[in-house]
């Protein structure tokens, strides 16, 4: 038996096991290999803006609609906007359709999370009784948000 082959052999089958416990952990955390490759090639659009300090974020977006102190030097602000990202409104945003979480670390902000305020499950539409219906739902999919912000120089 030649050393070399049982060696590539062993690592092509050890690099195969490691692609399926990818693909099957991928499996389990979503609904499938389709949204396994949405989640690695989705675009960070709040990548842009980590690092900005809190008074940065403050004078760009706004006062948030909430405030969430975690700890003595974390807080997470939460802002309701509609369009592009968060921006100074007097009297807040009426009718938002997406929600931002912007968790700042020691004042330095290290987390954007953002989502439509109207999602629902991909898999509504299998509890429909109305095949119509439950077609519809199926082909509609989630609604969905970007997040920015506008007025920030980034």
């Amino acid at each position: 038996m030649d050393l070399r082959n049982s060696r590539r052999n062993g690592l092509v089958g050890f690099g195969f096991a490691a692609a399926l416990a990818g693909v099957s952990a991928g499996c389990a955390s979503g609904s499938g290999p389709q949204d396994a490759y949405t989640q690695l090639t989705r675009v960070d659009y709040g990548k842009p803006y980590v690092g900005m300090s809190k008074a940065e974020v403050l004078k760009c977006a706004g006062q948030p609609r909430s405030r969430i102190p975690a700890g003595s030097s974390a807080e997470t602000l939460i802002y309701h906007y509609s369009g592009a990202g968060p921006v100074p409104t007097p009297g807040g945003v009426k009718n938002a359709t997406c929600s931002a979480s912007l968790t700042f670390e020691k004042d330095t902000l290290v987390r954007v999370s953002y989502a439509h305020m109207n999602v629902r499950s991909p898999y509504d539409w299998q509890s429909e009784r109305d095949p119509k219906k439950a077609e519809a739902m199926r082909k509609e999919g989630a609604p969905s948000c970007t997040f920015s912000l506008p007025r920030c120089p980034r």
